[in-house]
């Protein structure tokens, strides 16, 4: 009689087969990861000239800037609270008044993020 041989993996192939594909992850993981928090930089960036262009433009057209946040959205120069990628809240700003208290409260926008970005540099000095 022949014996019935059974279709299947071995152990060892098994074995194989996962160090491999932990191998792989050991590579990818880290690259990510790291272009994740690349793009949750750069989407920063974009709010925040986003966000500082609205302000001067509210400044250029009313000569005095917002009193808040909010003042850019009911005057239609924003649709939205614009939200800190990094801390993923709209409340986390840090707002800058000018100089001359006169000139409304809010001038300019920070970051109110915690850490570094890649470079080294503050989230809340951009």
């Amino acid at each position: 009689m022949q014996a019935r041989r059974q279709s299947g993996f071995t152990l060892i192939e098994l074995m194989v087969v996962m160090v491999i594909v932990s191998i792989l992850i050991a590579v990818a993981a880290p690259r990510y990861f790291g272009s994740l928090q690349k793009s949750k930089e750069t989407a920063l960036h974009q709010t925040l000239a986003v966000t500082r262009d609205a302000l001067d433009k509210f400044y250029g057209d009313k000569g005095k800037y917002p009193d808040s946040l909010d003042a850019l959205i009911t005057q239609r120069y924003l649709r939205s609270l614009p939200v800190d990628p990094i801390t993923d809240s709209s409340a986390s700003w840090i707002l800058v008044a000018p100089e001359d208290a006169a000139k409304g409260a809010v001038s300019d926008i920070r970051s109110g993020a915690a850490g570094l970005d890649r470079n080294g540099t503050p989230f809340r000095e951009w």
